[in-house]
């Protein structure tokens, strides 16, 4: 079908056009097509588009369906005007999408398009956007607040999915190699095992989005789900949330960093707040494996936490990161005593010089090393290695022994205030 065809008077009714380069490009899309409209679609180039669009039948158009390539990444302006002038009518756009980069897909995203299908198209795929933008948008997500001890609040283990008020807890390593991805893992599986009989829903999410990675640790595949989930995050639902989570074990959620390595900023604060808070809604416990570098939406995350774990190691670099860290905080005025410094690989008890050390450094810094993380020796990068929680390949680690005992208190202390 072309676009002369699609403009004469005699043809009928056109419910959707395609916009492409070269149509032709796209050979599935154009079978698709045919199966969901018949002969009620044309296909246009962008050249003709805004032509098109200025015609009085234009505004009968339901969707168009903009079809780019990595040719186009060039005419992105062009192509930006063009979604921005078809919502502006009321049109929706459905984006098409072959081996775009993330960067330029997001950016195309941003600018209004209502769903996005990855070329070649996956069975189904086309049908199933198109079934999308013509059900009518959802009501606004209403995040839940907690209720009062008062009332005896919502109980975690009998709450309904999106009746969840989950507690936040992300993990921050404040020097590379800290530890703070294998403490993430790990405090996840324990949260969401400790209690045999009436275990809470656990989620994790990996926000390092340039080098995460819970996925490996879990031995879970990367998806482009969920760079799909982050390019359009206002408009994700429950449903679609967890349709982008990972199951491990029927045991936990995650949220695996994406396949290719993404720009830090590439989500914004209000957008972590929206991801967050739908994890919120559906899990008791979220645990958030953070970047080491300090991005806007840090702050986001700092201000929804209950706790803030903060990793260091017995060294230098950790003890100037972490004054780098306070300073930052406290020059912004935020709450930096939402903090809880673990010491990873800390002294044995029996080292005497190891512990005056770690004394001196938390005097020094005028912080509390609340949590002392012992090493856990080879068994620990073995068990991340093989893709298993501690739990599954050394249950008598010492390491996996202190996590399993935070998790316990913090499952015990979580209990203590739904009861009041």
């Amino acid at each position: 079908m072309t676009s002369n065809v699609a403009l004469q008077p005699e043809a009928a009714p056109i419910a959707a056009c395609t916009v492409a380069r070269d149509v032709q490009n796209f050979d599935l899309l154009i079978e698709d097509m045919e199966t969901e409209l018949g002969e009620s679609w044309g296909d246009l180039n962008f050249n003709d588009a805004n032509a098109y669009l200025s015609q009085p039948d234009a505004s009968e158009l339901e969707f168009i369906a903009i079809a780019v390539d990595q040719q186009d990444e060039d005419k992105l302006t062009e192509i930006g005007d063009l979604i921005t002038r078809t919502k502006d009518m009321g049109i929706r756009v459905i984006l098409i999408a072959d081996d775009l980069s993330p960067i330029a897909l997001h950016q195309l995203l941003k600018l209004g398009a209502d769903d996005f299908v990855p070329y070649p198209l996956p069975e189904g795929a086309l049908h199933d956007a198109i079934e999308r933008i013509r059900t009518p948008d959802p009501e606004p997500v209403v995040i839940y607040e907690e209720a009062p001890a008062a009332t005896g609040g919502t109980s975690l283990r009998t709450a309904k999915p999106g009746d969840c008020n989950g507690v936040i807890l992300p993990v921050h390593g404040l020097a590379g190699g800290a530890g703070s991805s294998t403490f993430a893992v790990n405090l996840a599986w324990e949260l969401a095992t400790v209690d045999k009989k009436n275990s809470p829903k656990v989620c994790l999410l990996d926000l390092d989005f340039q080098f995460g990675s819970a996925s490996t640790y879990l031995d879970l595949p990367r998806r482009d789900a969920v760079y799909e989930l982050l390019s359009d995050i206002e408009s994700a639902d429950d449903e679609a949330f967890k349709q982008t989570l990972l199951q491990f074990n029927e045991t936990i959620s995650v949220l695996t960093a994406p396949a290719d390595i993404l720009p830090l900023d590439l989500v914004s604060p209000a957008e972590i707040e929206a991801l967050v808070k739908l994890a919120q809604r559906n899990f008791d416990f979220v645990v958030i494996d953070m970047p080491t570098s300090l991005v806007q939406w840090t702050e986001t995350i700092l201000g929804l936490s209950q706790v803030y774990f903060g990793l260091l190691e017995l060294d230098l670099r950790s003890a100037q990161n972490a004054l780098r860290m306070i300073r930052a905080l406290k020059a912004e005025d935020l709450p930096h005593e939402k903090i809880r410094y673990a010491l990873n690989r800390a002294p044995k008890f029996t080292d005497m010089a190891g512990k005056s050390r770690a004394k001196r450094m938390a005097e020094s810094l005028d912080i509390d090393l609340s949590l002392h993380l012992p090493d856990g020796g080879k068994q620990v990068p073995q068990s991340c290695d093989h893709g298993l929680p501690i739990a599954d390949t050394a249950a008598k680690n010492p390491l996996r022994k202190e996590i399993a005992k935070l998790a316990q208190s913090l499952l015990d202390v979580e209990r203590v205030e739904e009861t009041g």
